[in-house]
């Protein structure tokens, strides 16, 4: 009788990967998700949100399915019921809306959203016109824009732009920014206006915000050593798109914008020795667990979380969840 040695599966190659901190979730998204979930809780389903509370496709469907209805416009939403602003904030007009129909709302927008809200109608009290650096159709830049009268504030997406910027008569100047822009690229569109209106002031603390920050920097450390950088995030999600963009700016061979481990072409990691790992800030942290899980399941991986900034920023809920 011949025996036959058992089969053996073939080794899994070896691959390191690196995982950014900061990543995932940020204290402006953690408190738009917590509001949603204390409204369900408090006020039973449905409970209503305009807009997704924030870009990210899991974190809506999960929702969803606790009770949540989201929806484009307040004409959307019966009178009876709460609804939610997402935390990218909204124009004037809509809480001004809701409270003629005399609705229940909850303001989920992020307080670093705020700030820039408060500053752009500071600029606007001392008859500055405004500069804002954004993105045009971004929620965000739709609720600045939406704090102040129609012309009160010009909107700067690219260097170009800011070349060819004309100032509303003897205007005087300020600018403001997105809170989810790629600091580089801003940094760069800033210069160009300074160059041409050297008297433009600077706002009292950066508008990009800590998080935006943090994670732009993680990623250019991933950049610098990895033949690959996975970012997990959602397309529409503007920090999580910034961070590809920065990932291959700071050196990486190449980066992918996935929704989760189920969004990877494995033939990606083919000749790769060091992946780096990150997540937007709307990004659940097991979305993360999933794609290292989804990794060690075809190679022989060694995971080392790189050093980074510590968050400890948290936001307060609204009087309404915690009365």
């Amino acid at each position: 009788m011949t025996v036959h040695a058992p089969v053996r599966p073939p080794a899994k190659p070896p691959l390191t990967v690196r995982l950014a901190t900061p990543r995932g979730f940020c204290a402006g998204v953690d408190r738009a998700i917590q509001i949603v979930e204390r409204a369900i809780e408090k006020y039973g389903a449905p409970v209503y949100v305009r807009h997704e509370i924030v870009h990210n496709r899991h974190v809506v469907e999960r929702l969803k399915a606790m009770g949540a209805v989201f929806v484009k416009e307040l004409d959307d939403c019966p009178d009876d019921r709460p609804v939610v602003f997402s935390a990218h904030g909204v124009p004037r007009s809509v809480p001004a809306t809701a409270r003629a129909r005399e609705m229940l709302y909850l303001d989920a927008t992020c307080p670093l959203v705020s700030k820039v809200h408060v500053e752009a109608e500071r600029h606007h009290a001392a008859g500055r016109h405004i500069i804002l650096i954004g993105h045009a159709g971004h929620p965000e830049v739709v609720g600045t824009m939406g704090q102040l009268p129609t012309g009160a504030i010009s909107l700067v997406e690219t260097v170009a732009d800011a070349e060819t910027f004309q100032r509303p008569g003897d205007a005087l100047l300020a600018y403001a920014t997105q809170t989810t822009l790629s600091v580089d690229d801003t940094a760069e569109i800033l210069a160009t206006l300074k160059r041409r209106f050297p008297e433009l002031p600077d706002p009292h603390k950066e508008d990009i915000c800590y998080a935006t920050t943090n994670r732009q920097e993680a990623v250019k450390r991933l950049g610098q050593g990895c033949d690959l950088v996975l970012v997990v995030g959602s397309k529409n999600s503007s920090n999580s798109v910034r961070l590809v963009e920065v990932a291959v700016r700071a050196g990486a061979a190449d980066a992918r914008l996935v929704d989760d481990a189920s969004q990877i072409d494995w033939s990606w990691l083919e000749g790769v020795s060091t992946l780096g790992v990150t997540a937007g800030a709307s990004a659940p942290e097991r979305l993360i667990e999933e794609l290292i899980e989804a990794v060690r399941a075809r190679f022989d991986a060694t995971v080392i979380e790189d050093a980074g900034e510590r968050e400890t920023v948290t936001f307060k809920l609204p009087r309404l969840l915690t009365a």
